[in-house]
């Protein structure tokens, strides 16, 4: 790895530049496909407003249910834009915590 304070070379500087391109592309299709599902909705019952409390996933197909499984899934298990922790990590190493604190005191207080 280099060093942070090094200047990026021309081919490097030319890989972050199509990787940011690449990541603009991917936000843009899925706002347009966001768009879509929005009009889509508001097109199929016209005449009922659709309430705060109604799910997407009752009207949603089958294929759409995957997309959105699927992105949840990302959501907890890929790390942020910052490379910071991801949320099922997060719940691991506190459940696993737990498990070993439940563990300390049944030592301590079984061995009395």
């Amino acid at each position: 790895m280099t060093n942070d304070e090094a200047p990026l070379t021309s081919e490097e500087r030319a890989e972050l530049e199509a990787l940011r391109a690449e990541k603009a592309r991917r936000e843009r299709a899925e706002l347009e496909q966001l768009r879509a599902e929005r009009g889509s909705e508001g097109a199929a019952s016209p005449t009922r407003p659709r309430r705060e409390t109604e799910t997407p996933r009752r009207e949603a197909t089958a294929p759409q249910r995957e997309t959105e499984a699927q992105r949840r899934a990302r959501r907890l298990m890929e790390p942020g834009e910052d490379l910071s922790m991801p949320v099922a990590q997060k719940i691991i190493l506190v459940v696993l915590a737990l498990v070993v604190a439940a563990v300390i005191a049944v030592y301590l207080f079984v061995s009395r």
